[in-house]
């Protein structure tokens, strides 16, 4: 292996999902094959390899999509090498997903990739989302929603996909979901747990409250929590006490996310509050 490789790997302990990032030189890998669908995006450099009997070229951007049992290789064959990001997502638990997710999803099936490389840039994002969050460990909420977002571009064309029209009970739905966020904010609720307490499905949960209220349930819990946070650390709380007293995981999820929503970090906020308004 080139001085320079590198594996960086992860498995979310809720799904059984495993997260690589890597860079290699040269050879990457031997042929082999997996018994999970491997989906991810190149990086950087130029990413070379075989699958389906034909020879691919992956460059940054495009999607990786293969599914168990295709046999693959690897090879960086320019100077500089190639990153990628992969997700490996067991057949069992894609299938507990989607019908978890979609109300019209059969029970049984397989979802056939059309093609081993994509250029769909809506799907490269949800890859990338859902990789970020689950490698991270980020809360609950957050990363079953990346996920669904990924679940919802890799079946965006398949045969069940039917959109539901409008429905009277999304706004009340919607306002029940809020109830329940703003009642539960420390438990780290997971959008399953939310969609079961109000008897409905994840999807048709996540498109009523975004049509509510703008944000999608999860971007609203992390919202409940900055503001929570602000006060404490205004009121003299140390960033580490505010990330444990709102839900977060640890002071640097709190510092992730207080940093998207207000370009500081907790600490200078910390300091500069009094010169803020809150």
């Amino acid at each position: 292996m080139h001085t320079a490789n590198w594996v960086d790997f992860s498995r979310d302990q809720g799904t059984g999902i495993e997260s690589i990032r890597a860079h290699f030189e040269g050879h990457a890998f031997d042929p082999h094959w997996h018994d999970t669908y491997a989906v991810g995006l190149t990086e950087q450099g130029v990413q070379r390899f075989h699958a389906r009997r034909e020879r691919h070229v992956s460059t940054p951007g495009r999607v990786i999509l293969l599914e168990p049992g295709e046999v693959h290789d690897g090879v960086g064959p320019e100077p500089g090498g190639f990153t990628y990001r992969l997700l490996y997502l067991d057949p069992q638990w894609l299938s507990r997903a989607l019908v978890g997710l979609f109300e019209q999803a059969p029970p049984r099936h397989e979802i056939a990739f059309a093609a081993t490389l994509s250029d769909d840039s809506s799907l490269a994002h949800a890859i990338g989302s859902a990789f970020e969050a689950l490698h991270t460990g980020d809360i609950r909420m957050a990363r079953q929603a990346a996920l669904d977002r990924l679940l919802d571009r890799l079946t965006r064309h398949v045969s069940w996909r039917q959109q539901s029209g409008p429905s009277l009970i999304m706004p009340s739905l919607a306002r029940r979901a809020q109830e329940y966020l703003h009642d539960h904010m420390m438990d780290d609720p997971g959008l399953d747990d939310l969609a079961a307490a109000l008897g409905t499905d994840r999807f048709r949960l996540s498109r009523a409250f975004k049509a509510a209220f703008g944000l999608a349930p999860h971007a609203y819990l992390v919202q409940l929590r900055l503001a929570r946070a602000r006060r404490l650390l205004a009121g003299g709380f140390s960033p580490a006490d505010a990330a444990a007293a709102v839900g977060f995981a640890d002071q640097s999820h709190l510092g992730r996310w207080f940093r998207r929503a207000y370009a500081l970090t907790p600490a200078q906020y910390r300091r500069l509050c009094s010169k803020l308004p809150d």
